[in-house]
C-alpha cells in the first residue's frame, strides 16, 4: 500500500483541453463559475486557456484576477516560440506573461516525426527552442510547466532524441516535466515502463497528461502515478478531443480509495458528483448515468438477488461507499425485482411494507404486469411510488378528468402545423374547462392542463418539464405500434420521471403528464 504521505497534485484541464471536445463551449462567466467550484474542490492547479489564441482567454484572466481564490493557482496555457523567434519577440510568449498567473505551461515538440513533419525544422533547432521558451519564461514568471506532446509515441519511435528535449527543458531550471500521451494510444504497461527509464536521469518532478482514443486515460494516469508521478493533469468528466482526457471524476477516488494516495481532502471529495453535475449543467450537456463513481447508476441495484445482498451488507456489490464522493445507493424495480426491491423502494418513499404484508405481493405483481405492457420504472420512479400508493388504498386524487380534444391543423404545405387542446376536468368539486395552444399536441395538452389546475394548485407554476422521450416498443406493426412515454420534470427543488405506454401516443403522453403532476401536488401537500 502507497503511503498516505505522499501527494499527488492535481491539475485540471477542463477550462482549456475540455472545451476543445465537440459540442463543448464556455462563456467567460461559465469559465469563472468553474474555476471557483474547482477551487473549493481544493484542486492545485486550474488551467484557463491560451491567452494568446483568442479575446475569450484573455479576457478570462483578466476577470479571474479580479476573484480570491483559496486553494488552486491558475495556468496560462501556450506554446514555444516560434522557429527563428526570440522568446522576447513571440507574441505567444509575451502573451503568457500578461495573463499575469503565477504559472505557465507551455507545450512543444518531443518526437521526431512532428520536428520533421509539422515544424518542419531540424531536431537541434527543436531543441534550442524548447531550452530558450523555458529559460525565458522562468526569468519572468514564479512557476513553470513543460508539456512533452507525443512523449510516449515519441520515445517508441526514437527514445534518445525523446529524452534529449526533456533535457533541454530540464537545463532550464523548469519546475515540473508533464509527459503527454496525446494521440492517447499507450497502454499501462508502455506508460509504466517509460517513466521507469525517464526517472533514470530526469530527477525533478513529473506529470501525466493522458487522452482516452484506446479508454485508457484513467488507467494510464494511476499507473503514472504508481511509477512515481506527482502531477495529473485532467478533466471534470473526462472532457476532451476526440475521445477525451483523463476523467478526474474518477482519477481522484482512485487515487484516494484505491491507493491511499492523499490529493484533495475527504470532505472535499464528498463534492465530487456535484462539481460533475454542475459542469454538465454548464456544457448543457446530460450527465452520463452509467459513468463510473459519479453517475446515477454506479451504486444502483435491479437484480433481486443484488438488492437483497446490498441491503444486508453494501459491501457485496459496491467498491466503495457512495457518499464518500457524493453519491447514493439506488434500489431500481423492474421485472428482474423480488420482494427485496419492492420493500427498499417503499422504504425510500417512507412506505412501510414487509415480506408478509399481502400488498408487497400485488405492488410486484402489477408492475411485473406493467412492465410486460411496455412500462418501464427505472427512469420513472415517481410513477412507481404513485403506484405503491394506489396499491395502499391511500393516494388521493387531486383531479378527475372528464374529457379532452386535441386537434392539430395545417393550413399550407410550407407552414407549421398549429396544435389546440380543449380540456375539462373537475376539480374540489368544480368543473373546468379551457382550452390552450402549444409546440405540438403534447405541449397543448400540458399547457392546456396546467391552465385548468394552477388556480387550484399555484404551486404548478413552478414545475416544467425537462426531458421528453418517445420509444416505439413493438416492431413490425409500422404506425400501428404501442409507445413508451418517458418524461422528466422538476421544480426548484427536485427532478422526477413518469411514464405512460399506450398505442396513441397522446394518451400515453397523457399518462406520464398526469404522473408528474399529481407527484409535484404529492410531495408539496405531504399527502399519504
Amino acid at each position: 500500500m502507497t503511503s498516505k504521505t505522499r501527494l499527488v497534485k492535481i491539475y485540471d484541464t477542463t477550462l482549456r483541453d475540455g472545451i476543445q471536445a465537440e459540442d463543448i463551449n464556455f462563456s467567460v462567466m461559465d469559465k469563472i463559475k468553474i474555476a471557483q467550484r474547482m477551487d473549493e474542490m481544493g484542486f492545485h492547479y486550474i488551467e484557463g486557456g491560451w491567452p494568446g489564441s483568442n479575446p475569450k482567454d484573455m479576457q478570462f484572466f483578466k476577470e479571474i484576477q479580479r476573484v480570491d481564490l483559496k486553494n488552486s493557482k491558475i495556468v496560462a496555457f501556450g506554446r514555444t516560440t516560434r522557429a527563428g523567434v526570440p522568446p522576447e519577440n513571440d507574441k505567444n510568449i509575451q502573451a503568457l506573461i500578461h495573463s499575469q498567473t503565477p504559472t505557465v505551461a507551455i507545450v512543444g515538440k518531443s518526437w521526431d516525426l512532428h520536428v520533421k513533419d509539422a515544424l518542419k525544422i531540424s531536431l537541434n533547432e527543436n531543441l534550442k527552442i524548447i531550452h530558450d521558451s523555458l529559460k525565458f519564461l522562468k526569468s519572468e514568471v514564479q512557476e513553470v510547466f513543460y508539456d512533452a506532446e507525443h512523449f510516449f509515441d515519441g520515445y517508441k519511435a526514437n527514445p534518445e532524441y525523446s529524452l534529449m528535449t526533456l533535457q533541454s527543458a530540464l537545463d532550464t531550471g523548469v519546475d515540473c516535466i508533464i509527459l503527454c500521451d496525446t494521440n492517447g494510444g499507450s497502454m499501462p504497461f508502455e506508460i509504466q515502463e517509460i517513466i521507469e527509464e525517464v526517472r533514470k536521469s530526469i530527477k525533478i518532478p513529473l506529470g501525466i497528461h493522458t487522452h482516452n482514443d484506446s479508454e485508457m486515460a484513467v488507467a494510464n494516469a494511476i499507473i503514472a502515478v504508481k511509477s512515481g508521478v506527482e502531477q495529473i493533469q485532467g478533466t471534470i468528466n473526462g472532457y476532451g478531443e476526440r475521445c477525451g482526457n483523463a476523467n478526474l471524476c474518477s482519477v481522484i477516488p482512485n487515487l484516494k480509495l484505491k491507493l491511499n494516495i492523499d490529493c484533495i481532502s475527504n470532505e472535499q471529495m464528498k463534492r465530487l458528483r456535484e462539481i460533475s453535475r454542475f459542469v454538465n449543467e454548464l456544457a448543457n450537456l446530460r450527465p452520463n448515468k452509467h459513468q463510473p463513481y459519479v453517475g446515477d447508476s454506479a451504486f444502483a441495484h435491479k437484480g433481486g438477488i443484488h438488492v437483497s445482498a446490498v441491503k444486508r451488507n453494501p459491501d457485496t456489490y459496491e467498491h466503495i461507499k457512495p457518499e464518500l464522493i457524493g453519491n447514493k445507493q439506488r434500489i431500481l424495480v423492474s421485472d428482474l425485482s423480488g420482494k427485496s426491491n419492492i420493500i427498499s423502494k417503499a422504504a425510500e418513499f417512507n412506505i412501510d411494507l414487509d415480506d408478509s404484508n399481502p400488498v408487497t405481493i400485488d405492488i410486484l405483481k402489477n408492475m411485473k404486469e406493467l412492465e410486460n405492457q411496455g412500462y418501464q420504472f427505472e427512469g420513472a420512479e415517481a410513477s412507481f411510488e404513485i403506484l405503491m400508493k394506489k396499491a395502499m388504498k391511500n393516494k388521493k386524487k387531486y383531479f378527475d378528468l372528464i374529457g379532452f380534444r386535441v386537434i392539430d391543423q395545417k393550413e399550407k404545405e410550407d407552414s407549421p402545423p398549429q396544435s389546440e387542446a380543449t380540456i375539462m376536468v373537475k376539480v374540489k368539486g368544480k368543473v373546468e374547462h379551457t382550452a390552450a395552444v402549444g409546440n405540438g399536441p403534447v405541449n397543448a395538452l400540458d399547457n392546456a392542463l396546467r391552465k385548468a389546475l394552477e388556480k387550484f394548485y399555484p404551486e404548478l407554476k413552478e414545475m416544467e418539464l425537462i426531458d421528453y422521450k418517445v420509444r416505439v416498443l413493438s416492431t413490425g406493426e409500422g404506425t400501428e405500434a404501442r409507445v413508451r412515454v418517458l418524461i422528466e420534470s422538476g421544480d426548484k427543488k427536485d427532478k422526477w420521471g413518469t411514464v405512460g405506454v399506450s398505442h396513441n401516443i397522446i394518451e400515453a403522453s397523457w399518462q406520464a403528464l398526469v404522473d408528474s403532476i399529481d407527484y409535484k401536488l404529492l410531495k408539496d401537500h405531504n399527502d399519504s
